[in-house]
């Protein structure tokens, strides 16, 4: 997509997309055979489900028929949201995956595994898992020192918030026996 064509579709799409709530985070035309594929990915810092999905994609849907931003032929448009291992590459990314664990690459080299505790304008507090039986530890990570991001997938995380409710629900039912 060039960058006329890529900057006229943000230009046109992005104030429709905030006026449903949500951030533009990327627009891509690929094509696919003859027909070309539009590409919209949205995010909010509550989420997308999919009725807002749907809403925003009529919306944007109406607004490309309306202009001639796509040009002639036919398109397809996709909106979605950006996934769960997503590239964190704004502020308000690495807000949104407070509480995730994230894959860093270093500006100096190597990677960091860690699990982001806090956001402020400078950086990031993270905690680094411990190895072998140790205790995790903290680390400051300012925002320079960071090459890329990336959220991992978690299928086995323990929910501490909820083992300790679980915890303090049992000893309740123990002292009312």
């Amino acid at each position: 997509m060039s960058t006329t064509q890529s900057e006229r579709l943000r230009e046109l799409l992005e104030p429709l997309i905030a006026s449903q709530g949500l951030d533009l985070e990327e627009i891509a035309v690929d094509s696919v055979g003859r027909r070309r594929v539009l590409s919209v990915v949205v995010d909010s810092d509550t989420g997308a489900d999919l009725d807002r999905i749907a809403d925003v994609s009529r919306a944007l849907s109406a607004k490309l028929d309306e202009t001639d931003a796509m040009g002639e032929g036919e398109y397809t448009l996709e909106v979605g949201t950006p996934g769960a291992e997503r590239s964190l590459t704004q502020h308000r990314h690495y807000v949104r995956a407070t509480d995730r664990l994230v894959r860093f690459q270093l500006h100096e080299g190597g990677e960091l595994v860690a699990r982001i505790l806090a956001v402020d304008e400078d950086g990031l507090d993270l905690e680094v898992p411990g190895v072998k039986g140790r205790r995790p530890t903290t680390r400051r990570l300012p925002f320079g020192d960071i090459d890329k991001a990336r959220v991992q997938v978690e299928f086995n995380r323990k929910d501490t918030k909820n083992d300790s409710q679980t915890e303090h629900d049992n000893k309740t039912e123990e002292e009312e026996a």
